[in-house]
């Protein structure tokens, strides 16, 4: 018999922002459902509720008729309501194994017998949990080691870990290859069969298409509708997360190259190998591959991130040695990193700081006292030029949307007026109009003459924006094209190791 969980007129508000208005939601056991809608459509908030995480909500909720109180995680799981979040690295305790990590609610809850943890038997668990989904990691490697794909695997073996019926998953497949992604729909099709409730939080229409029977669409914190998936498009799902028809998706640019910015010359560092990389004025160029082929390692090296090992870099014609991002900023350099939220932002300031915290130099006052007014009016031109949704430049920016965070964590760097933008993976997990608005601004960048490197497994965005390209493949540039002469069939050859 199926269980239908049921949440009616559910609303919750925080400083200075109403974030849901009487929502109604409804998930049943053996089937995977949809929810979507554009950011700060209020979608994770409603999740987090559902799981325990704002306890101060308004609402009933029940399962299968019977009334439920869900005031915070504890009580969630005591119902079979698990939830795995989008920013993976804040679930999980770095210098604590695998296995100890899928574990973690039974270490918690006490599974030990006088004062003793049974270890071998919690590893054994784990080992079988990681067999039930085909991942050959060992429960004994330190969490500190893995991909951010492994990390992602490891936080739903912890979730099935439990006597789990609504398994709630934000934006899981942002981190994984397509491989790692078929992987993830074998386990959620399981799961479906042993009469599991998915709940699927994701910006990826085809998946969700592919994946799910019903779909609840969102948008400024109300219930915009229901349906079944097999009663609706991708077309009117994105018409009706956005309240207006969708325009094309890519900016219409005019690429006038200029003079060489950066000159990257047989670069090595920590997972690259070797790598040459050139990028003009008013270009934006293109690194792409499958994950875990070295982009992010490539960017962070070119940043000062990581130390070289080997090669040169010249930066305005003139050799540089970054010892450290301080130095790549103070040269003109800057990256917007993949993990926003962990590297990109720090979420527990204000937005005001945020915005500010690149420049607060040039806002000093005698030297030495910060010209607040100053330090306002700057913050407040990036906020409107980037449309970023907050009540107030003093809001927390833990309580912006995914792709507010986002525009906090580029526009800080436009302050900045650097030479060379580094954005990887800028429009992860972020809703379609948001990538419409983050596109527009690198385009803007380029024409003003900026070199652009977009990092990005998103083949779409990669011959939608980018002039020219480099397919990385362990660690090294496998091929280098001008976008328009080639093709994705030749891109996806050369990423999957093709000679």
């Amino acid at each position: 018999m199926n269980t239908i969980l049921d949440m009616k007129n559910i609303s919750i508000s925080f400083p200075g922002v109403k974030a849901l208005s009487n929502v109604d939601f409804q998930a049943q056991t053996g089937r995977v459902h949809a929810l979507i809608g554009a950011n700060g459509a209020g979608k994770s908030t409603l999740m987090k509720i559902l799981s325990g995480a704002y306890g101060h909500y308004e609402g009933d909720m029940s399962i299968n008729g019977e009334p439920v109180h869900i005031r915070q995680p504890a009580d969630a799981k005591k119902h079979g309501i698990q939830m795995v979040y989008q920013e993976v690295d804040t679930a999980l305790i770095p210098h604590l194994t695998v296995g100890e990590n899928i574990m973690m609610d039974q270490l918690i809850n006490g599974r030990q017998e006088k004062g003793w943890i049974r270890w071998r038997q919690l590893r054994e668990e784990a080992a079988a949990l990681l067999r039930k989904m085909n991942l050959s990691l060992s429960p004994t490697k330190q969490i500190s080691e893995l991909t951010l794909a492994e990390k992602q695997m490891v936080l739903i073996a912890r979730a099935i870990s439990n006597d789990c019926r609504f398994l709630i998953l934000d934006e899981p497949t942002a981190p994984l290859s397509q491989t790692e992604t078929d992987e993830l729909f074998r386990i959620v099709r399981q799961l479906k069969e042993e009469d599991v409730s998915i709940i699927f939080i994701s910006h990826r229409l085809p998946e969700l298409f592919a994946i799910c029977d019903d779909i609840t669409i969102m948008r400024n914190g109300e219930l915009v509708s229901k349906n079944l998936i097999a009663d609706t498009t991708q077309n009117e799902v994105v018409e009706r997360m956005l309240g207006r028809k969708m325009d094309e998706q890519f900016p219409t640019r005019t690429f006038q190259k200029g003079r060489v910015l950066l000159q990257a010359s047989a670069l090595s560092a920590s997972g690259v190998n070797g790598v040459n990389i050139r990028i003009h004025a008013g270009e934006v160029v293109g690194l792409t591959g499958l994950v875990g082929a070295g982009k992010s390692e490539i960017c962070k090296a070119l940043f000062g991130e990581s130390k070289l090992e080997a090669g040169e870099i010249q930066l305005n014609g003139k050799s540089v040695l970054f010892r450290s991002p301080y130095d790549a900023v103070r040269h003109g350099l800057v990256l917007v990193p993949e993990e926003r939220r962990r590297e990109g932002v720090f979420v527990s300031e204000s937005v005001l700081s945020n915005i500010t915290v690149t420049t607060l130099t040039s806002m000093l006052k005698a030297g030495v006292l910060i010209d607040f007014k100053k330090e306002r009016e700057r913050a407040a031109s990036i906020i409107d030029r980037l449309d970023v949704r907050t009540p107030s430049q003093e809001a927390k920016v833990r309580h912006l949307s995914g792709g507010n965070q986002q525009k906090i964590a580029i526009g800080k760097w436009l302050l900045a007026e650097a030479d060379v933008y580094i954005f990887d993976e800028p429009t992860k997990g972020i809703d379609v109009g948001a990538k419409r608005e983050i596109f527009e601004l690198i385009a803007e960048l380029a024409a003003r003459g900026k070199g652009i490197l977009y990092a990005s497994s998103e083949m779409t965005e990669i011959f939608g924006m980018t002039d020219r390209l480099y397919v990385i493949y362990d660690g090294q540039a496998v091929l280098e094209k001008e976008t328009s002469g080639t093709t994705e069939e030749e891109v996806m050859y050369y990423s999957t190791g093709g000679k």
